[in-house]
């Protein structure tokens, strides 16, 4: 074997690695690197115009393609611009590995020019982050980063590499497979479990699935025996924000997301069951709302790869530890070896159905302006038989595309759930658009969020990226101005999003196609004219200025204090919604 640079060593891992994609930003500390991938033409590199924009783009690229998102970025602001893009992923469980410059290794210490103690700030957004010191070690290093990033429950980790080590020379040769010391993930469930976890559901009366984004990591086949797993228990379904797609939102057994901005019949139920199977999901605090209130009545089976997500938030009365598709399977198996009957759960179902009744997730058109929801449905009906996939900003806008945009498959819905990271759709369309070149990509925004990382519609334009931005503007940062009107007393305190651009017009100045929807009457056309266009398009589609996302669970509240509609806001749940429960 020859000796080769750093920089080389790390490229060819890359490849060996099966990259093909790398999100990032040139600058001084990572020169050798971009140097190699020129040489080299077997990568191909997307310049983003913001390092956070290239971590949020290779979250798209890793959530709608299954596979890890890279991102190269220099040292110091260029590492720092990438963190919240890397606790994004971490708390999204989403693969990524982020290579970052540093000064040379006699520098580190000095305050030497754009230093950054990279693996110190990155330590707790991180599964992991190393300091590579010898290039001996760099392609050995990058083949475990790749295996922590996606084995056990996915996540970013942060590689730091010093400049004299990419120009330093050693020799590379592939690895075989990592067989890391201590981090062996459990996989496969123990035998025992599945077997209890089984007879538990067999003997529950009023059961619920409640799934989360792990069922979406764990592959496409989860999805499938999910789906098979809900056939032959009969068991109603509610997903978390980040786990919709994994179970089709058409099917009868959907109750909807669950949790702060949930439908009434999926709260309800996970209120009111005997036996809640957490499956993927991890019990956060926008799904529980007031823990010592949280399913008061059912035993829990927490399914996990996590092992430190269990007992975290809510206790269980069964922990499995295994990936959620290995152990769905094994319930399956279980269930269909014992020849167990599916349940008879229909006084279960006509209580939700008396919940269902309730249209929660129902909203009245004006006149005079467009509704939020209206739009969303709107876009739905044109787009649907398509199959696209949609990313988010985050505020109302996102919401009302989670209740009112159904899924029916997995990696299709690309939004940003534990952190809540403004800026984070525009890229992330731009990542799942690389990923899946002939799909139909849209991103829903709102007019505040979406000027967080506006400058990437330069990145879409110089690679021909026929993404779609559709913005429901309604001039406010609308969940800020919903909160304050609900809790600050209506005193709208910097959430009035004044000198808003002309998104038109700016749309045609970075290339793009600018539409705007004033009406009713314009919703649809419009819709089609952004379909039509073969091109990059940005629709500014002026919504109802101030409506309010319902249902809603205040903060601190429980399942059964709902604020359904605008006229409950005064008192908590009506009357009527209270007999339902």
């Amino acid at each position: 074997m020859t000796e080769r640079s750093g920089a080389d060593i790390l490229v060819e891992a890359l490849c060996d690695l099966g990259v093909e994609v790398v999100f990032g930003y040139p600058g001084g500390a990572v020169l050798p690197i971009y140097d190699a991938m020129f040489r080299s033409g077997r990568i191909r590199h997307i310049l983003v115009r913001h390092e956070q924009a290239a971590t949020h783009a290779a979250e798209g690229y890793a959530r709608s393609t299954g596979k890890p998102g890279v991102v190269l970025v220099t040292s110091g602001p260029g590492a720092t611009n990438a963190v919240t893009g890397i606790t994004d992923a971490l708390l999204d469980s989403i693969p990524m590995v982020v290579i970052t410059g540093q000064v040379p290794t006699a520098l580190i210490g000095t305050d030497a020019f754009q230093e950054a103690d990279t693996v110190g700030i990155t330590r707790h957004c991180t599964k992991h982050n190393y300091l590579v010191k010898d290039p001996a070690l760099l392609g050995a290093t990058i083949h475990e980063a790749f295996h922590i990033a996606t084995s056990g429950r996915p996540g970013p980790v942060v590689v730091d590499i010093p400049k004299d080590v990419q120009v330093a020379t050693a020799r590379y040769s592939k690895p075989g497979p990592i067989q890391h010391k201590t981090y062996r993930p459990q996989v496969k469930a123990d035998r025992s479990a599945i077997e209890v976890a089984v007879e538990m559901l067999a003997a529950a009366d009023r059961p619920i699935l409640y799934t989360g984004g792990g069922i979406i990591n764990s592959g496409p086949a989860a999805s499938q025996l999910l789906a098979e797993l809900q056939r032959i228990t009969g068991a109603p379904v509610t997903s978390t924000l980040m786990g919709l797609g994994c179970f089709p939102a058409s099917h009868d057994a959907f109750l909807g997301m669950l949790g702060m901005h949930g439908t009434f019949e999926a709260n309800m139920a996970m209120n009111q069951a005997d036996l809640v199977v957490a499956i993927g999901a991890r019990f956060d605090d926008r799904v529980t709302g007031r823990l010592d209130a949280f399913s008061p009545h059912s035993r829990k089976i927490h399914i996990d790869i996590d092992r430190s997500s269990v007992n975290k938030n809510v206790r269980v009365d069964l922990a499995v530890i295994a990936d959620a598709g290995h152990a769905m399977e094994d319930m399956v198996r279980v269930w269909k070896s014992r020849q167990l009957p599916r349940n008879d759960l229909s006084d279960w179902w006509q209580r939700i159905a008396g919940w269902r009744a309730k249209d929660s997730l129902g909203f009245h058109d004006q006149p005079t302006e467009i509704m939020p929801q209206r739009a969303v449905r709107a876009l739905w009906e044109a787009t649907h038989a398509r199959n696209p996939i949609i990313t988010t900003e985050v505020g109302q806008h996102q919401m009302w595309a989670a209740q009112h945009f159904g899924f029916e498959k997995p990696n299709k819905w690309l939004t940003s759930g534990g952190l809540g990271t403004m800026g984070y759709g525009l890229p992330a369309a731009i990542g799942a658009q690389l990923g899946n070149p002939n799909a139909l990509v849209i991103d829903i925004a709102g007019e505040a969020s979406i000027q967080m990382n506006i400058q990437e519609l330069a990145t879409a334009t110089q690679y021909r990226l026929p993404i779609k931005v559709f913005i429901l503007n309604n001039e406010y940062m609308g969940m800020v101005r919903q909160w304050q009107e609900l809790t600050y007393e209506s005193r709208y305190a910097e959430s009035y999003s004044d000198s808003l651009p002309d998104f038109v017009r700016l749309a045609e100045a970075y290339g793009w196609k600018g539409i705007r929807i004033e009406t009713m009457d314009q919703l649809d056309g419009g819709i089609a004219d952004m379909l039509a266009h073969d091109g990059p398009v940005m629709v500014d589609c002026r919504v109802s200025k101030l409506t309010n996302c319902f249902p809603m669970i205040p903060s601190g509240a429980a399942h059964t204090d709902m604020i359904l509609q605008a006229n409950e806001v005064s008192g908590t749940m009506d009357d009527e919604a209270r007999a339902l429960v």
